[in-house]
C-alpha cells in the first residue's frame, strides 16, 4: 500500500467542494476522479463528526458543487458526478484519513500472513507514516508493519473483534 495524494483535477474539485460542506457542517473526506470501464466517474465522500451523514447532506453539497463545475468547467471530458457518505467502513488512503482516525479501531489487512500467520490485524491505530503503519492489538502494545504488505485499512469502530 502506498500514501495517495490528490492528483491535479482532484486537489481542484476538493478546492471546490471544501467550501460547500463546510457551510453545511460537512468535512470532504475524500475526492476521487477514476475511470470504471469507458466511464469517468467524480466521487466527492463526505463526513460529519457527530452524526451520521444523510441524502440531504448529499444533496446540499451536490446541488451547488454541480451547478459550481458547470460554471468553471475544470474538467475536459464527460464524467458521473457522485456525493456519499464515506461511509462506516471507509478505506484509510490518504495521510489525512490516518492522521484524523489516531486512536480509530482499524482493521489491517495484509497481503501475505505476517510471521505469526494473521492476514487481518484490528487494533487501535497509533500512528502511520510513509513507511509503516503502528496499532496496538488485544495481544500486543504496539505492532509495526509495513506499507508494503498492506492491501488496506479500513474503520473498525462498528465491528466486534
Amino acid at each position: 500500500m502506498k500514501l495517495k495524494k490528490f492528483g491535479p483535477t482532484e486537489q481542484r474539485v476538493y478546492e471546490m467542494v471544501l467550501p460547500l460542506a463546510e457551510a453545511q457542517g460537512l468535512i470532504v473526506w475524500d475526492v476521487r476522479f477514476e475511470k470504471e470501464g469507458a466511464i469517468w466517474y467524480l466521487r466527492v465522500f463526505l463526513d460529519h463528526m457527530e452524526r451520521p451523514v444523510n441524502i440531504n447532506d448529499c444533496e446540499a453539497v451536490t446541488r451547488p458543487l454541480n451547478q459550481l463545475l458547470d460554471d468553471v468547467d475544470p474538467i475536459p471530458q464527460s464524467y458521473t458526478l457522485e456525493v456519499g457518505s464515506a461511509g462506516l467502513e471507509r478505506e484509510l488512503i490518504r495521510a489525512t484519513h490516518f492522521d484524523a482516525c489516531e486512536g480509530s479501531k482499524v482493521r489491517v489487512h495484509t497481503i501475505r500472513p505476517l510471521e505469526n500467520g494473521e492476514r487481518d490485524i484490528v487494533g487501535l491505530l497509533l500512528r502511520c507514516d510513509k513507511e509503516h503503519i503502528r496499532i496496538q492489538t488485544e495481544s500486543e502494545p504496539e505492532m509495526t508493519i509495513a506499507l508494503p504488505q498492506v492491501a488496506y485499512v479500513r474503520l473498525a469502530d462498528f465491528e466486534e473483534a
